[in-house]
């Protein structure tokens, strides 16, 4: 993921903060073996320290994958748009000159996965996903031994990806002029299409704390 200076988290807490706000959907990428191509699953997850759990089907074709190689990315994005050009046209050019692009947060981390095979260790990796997914408790003991998920717990795997790096991507513009920014806003606002209004947020809360790009 290729970041210019402007577009890089402007702290550790910044990335943590978004992921912590409910964004817990993401694409699992894993290469494979040598001449097939890379593998993409799309997939919700939770986080422990220092690591990413998953579980997905037995019958998932990503295991073969994972085995033969388990450095693996995971990409989670959101709070996306699309500007058009005459948006982003200079005041001194025609509208139809404006260049458009793409607005959104990404945060993708390395890692390195380790299988999850055993039944109880599956059975307290399901534990830790309710507990997020599902706090108030409304849903059957997750135990090897008992319905519904003991008998459930063979058609899973599970994985434990090792956080081994992470890239945060804060993509809005953060370079343009501060009148240009709170524009862009303002229209995102107006249209309110899609993540319009969740791309707005995340361009005035980083206009905020950047004022005026200084490189």
């Amino acid at each position: 993921m290729f970041i210019q200076p402007w577009d890089a988290a402007l702290d550790e807490a910044e990335w943590r903060d978004w992921i912590d706000r409910g964004h817990d959907f993401g694409i699992l990428s894993v290469n494979g073996p040598a001449g097939a191509p890379p593998l993409a699953v799309p997939t919700h997850f939770c986080g422990e320290p220092g690591h990413l759990l998953v579980h997905l089907a037995r019958p998932n074709p990503v295991w073969t994958a994972v085995e033969s190689a388990p450095d693996v990315l995971f990409t989670v994005f959101g709070d996306y748009a699309f500007v058009p050009g005459p948006w982003r046209a200079k005041p001194d050019v025609p509208a139809t000159d404006g260049v458009p692009t793409s607005y959104y947060t990404a945060v993708q981390f390395t890692c390195r996965a380790t299988i999850v095979d055993e039944p109880e260790a599956k059975a307290e990796l399901l534990r830790r996903q309710m507990a997020h997914f599902q706090p108030g408790g409304d849903h059957a003991a997750i135990a090897v031994d008992r319905p519904p998920y003991g008998r459930m717990l063979a058609g899973i795997r599970g994985l434990r990806l090792r956080v081994t790096d992470v890239r945060a991507k804060f993509k809005y513009d953060d370079h343009k002029p501060v009148e240009h920014r709170t524009g862009v806003a303002d229209r995102l606002v107006s249209r309110a299409e899609g993540l319009d209004l969740e791309a707005a947020a995340q361009q005035r809360r980083r206009l905020d704390r950047i004022g005026p790009w200084k490189p």
